[in-house]
């Protein structure tokens, strides 16, 4: 009986050893992070205090191999002013050295920074910063994050129709 308990262990510890070398060889040091962009803000619904939008994302996976996507942290940031911030869950595949746009939708409430908005657009050709922050989740077993990071400048009387 300890004999065979012997054997066990013995059997169970080289089969732990094979599947850890094992997994040395599928990760390969010449994979290159995939490309993140923000490509538009929808307004789903605009009330007093509470908004909705969309944020319309594109990635593309560089890599030979299909990328796993588990979800995304994010922070939306105006002039030094959080807007939003979230987590978004939903697993998805990007197909090898392909492409795939997702909308991952947020709530905030402006109307704690009115005053402060009601400012910035009142100068219609001063420019508005704006920052995203973020990390992917990527990998199906073992997980690994991209920092996604944008900014620029929003012009509001270029977006004002006339």
């Amino acid at each position: 009986m300890v004999f065979q308990a012997s054997v066990f262990r013995i059997l169970a510890l080289l089969i732990v050893l094979l599947m850890a070398s094992g997994c040395s060889t599928f990760s390969s040091d010449d994979t290159r992070d995939p490309d993140v962009k923000l490509l538009k803000v929808d307004v789903v619904k605009a009330r007093l205090l509470k908004q909705d939008l969309k944020l319309r994302f594109r990635i593309d996976n560089p890599n030979d191999s299909n990328l796993w996507v588990r979800g995304l942290r994010y922070k939306v940031v105006l002039n030094d002013m959080l807007i939003a911030d979230g987590e978004y869950s939903d697993w998805f595949i990007v197909k090898a050295n392909g492409h795939k746009n997702f909308s991952v939708p947020i709530r905030t409430n402006l109307w704690e920074h009115l005053k402060d908005i009601t400012r910035m657009l009142g100068k219609p050709n001063q420019p508005i910063h704006y920052r995203l922050e973020g990390t992917l989740k990527t990998g199906f077993l073992f997980g690994d994050s991209v920092r996604i990071g944008r900014d620029g400048d929003i012009i509001p009387g270029d977006l004002i129709p006339e």
